[in-house]
């Protein structure tokens, strides 16, 4: 029946209106939306075991809709084929067919069909906006651009038009890039969709973004000398801290960082949030040290961290550094429990924080039941211990007692993810 074919016309164009769309400007074949109208009756005698007051209904609603909403779509047609019926050929109704995307959607639309997710104003014109800006136009492409917002759809043209008259990066960061109307951010987390559209990796193109690390001595023997307490270390300044660290603690608080207690032979090197596995794990004097250790808050966000350090540390670097167990500090169950009564449920901006249903491969039973605890999809006390209400003499004491004792027993307890 009627509603039933216009169903399928729906389904088919949330399935291919990208193709359709580049089949309009000429990229692949033609795409046209058809359904087949009486599947299983092709003779006189299916009509007589179908019945023919049955048979007089189903012409009648295809009549009706033929004149009612199909005359009235440029583009649209009941296609008829000739069957004999009790000894006469009759044009019967064979194939409804939506020659283009347009006439497709207005055909659904004017037979109040399903509400359809694709807007074809919007797919048309940003095909032709990415088509006059240089870009690959493909319908894997069109969906990832359509799926972006308006601004960062916006930002996206502009960026592959820009790319097109520069084609040397090599004289700036992916932040310095000088892309009119484009935040310098955009592009970190957007490079995927702009290679898509663009055939560049802007990534590589690009000249490095040196990692620079805030880090703190905490070496008694060497904070009696009164020389600097804090420093910084950027990627390719070599060998320049004031002693080689048989212990890095990460924390993810500047002020841990800052006010960490002395503990022999360590630094303390403060994280830079999500972005510590891929900045830290490939820093030679922090691959090198004898013990890598983390701490970071009591929440989803904290426990992701040690998850992703974890993983990126226990691969080897290519320039030959070795793989670490990285053991954390203040952050399993008992942990959790000793400091509930701070426990917060809001950012420092007042909203309320969100369960967390990523799993993670990379944790002890602990640390897992804690990470459980805060991030359930259930109602939770709490969802958030900050560092910074820890205590830090216990934290040192912690590291001690860690870095004392061997760390083999790490690498053999269960792991878990959520």
């Amino acid at each position: 029946m009627p509603n039933e074919a216009v169903v399928v016309i729906q389904r088919r164009i949330e399935q291919r209106w990208a193709e359709a769309v580049c089949a309009e400007r000429g990229i692949g074949a033609h795409v046209s939306f058809q359904v087949q109208l009486r599947p299983g009756i092709y003779t006189g005698k299916a009509v007589e075991q179908l019945g023919f007051g049955r048979w007089h209904e189903w012409r009648t609603a295809w009549r009706t809709f033929d004149q009612q909403i199909v005359a009235g779509v440029p583009g649209a047609s009941i296609i008829g084929k000739p069957m004999p019926v009790r000894g006469l050929t009759d044009e019967v109704p064979a194939t409804l067919v939506a020659e283009t995307l347009g006439a497709a959607v207005e055909l659904v639309s004017r037979a109040e069909g399903p509400t359809s997710t694709v807007d074809a104003v919007r797919a048309h014109s940003l095909s032709a906006s990415l088509h006059d800006a240089g870009g690959i136009l493909t319908a894997a492409t069109l969906k990832a651009a359509c799926r972006l917002g308006d601004s960062d759809a916006a930002a996206l043209v502009a960026a592959v038009s820009w790319l097109a008259g520069h084609p040397d990066l090599s004289g700036w960061t992916a932040r310095q890039l000088p892309i009119p109307g484009i935040h310098s951010k955009w592009l970190e987390t957007h490079s995927s969709v702009l290679q898509m559209v663009s055939g560049r990796d802007v990534r590589a193109e690009v000249r490095p973004r040196l990692a620079v690390v805030h880090l703190t001595y905490v070496d008694p023997e060497y904070l009696a000398t009164d020389r600097r307490r804090h420093d910084a270390w950027t990627t390719g300044d070599g060998d320049v801290l004031a002693y080689t660290p048989r212990i890095v603690l990460i924390v993810e608080n500047r002020d841990s960082r800052l006010w960490f207690p002395p503990v022999p032979g360590t630094i303390v090197v403060e994280g830079n949030g999500k972005a510590a596995a891929g900045l830290l794990s490939e820093i030679p004097w922090i691959r090198d040290a004898e013990h890598v250790v983390y701490w970071g808050d009591i929440d989803a966000d904290g426990y992701g961290i040690l998850d992703r350090l974890r993983a990126a540390m226990a691969t080897p670097t290519a320039h030959g550094g070795p793989a670490k167990i990285v053991p954390s500090i203040l952050m399993d169950i008992t942990d959790l429990q000793r400091y509930a009564q701070h426990g917060v449920n809001y950012d420092k901006s007042g909203r309320s924080i969100k369960p967390c249903a990523t799993k993670f491969a990379h944790l002890t039973r602990s640390e897992a039941s804690a990470y459980d605890f805060v991030a359930t999809a259930g109602a939770a006390p709490f969802r958030r211990i900050e560092q910074e209400v820890m205590s830090l003499p216990e934290a040192a004491a912690r590291l001690d007692d860690i870095t004392h004792n061997t760390i083999a027993g790490l690498a053999n307890s269960p792991r878990t993810g959520c």
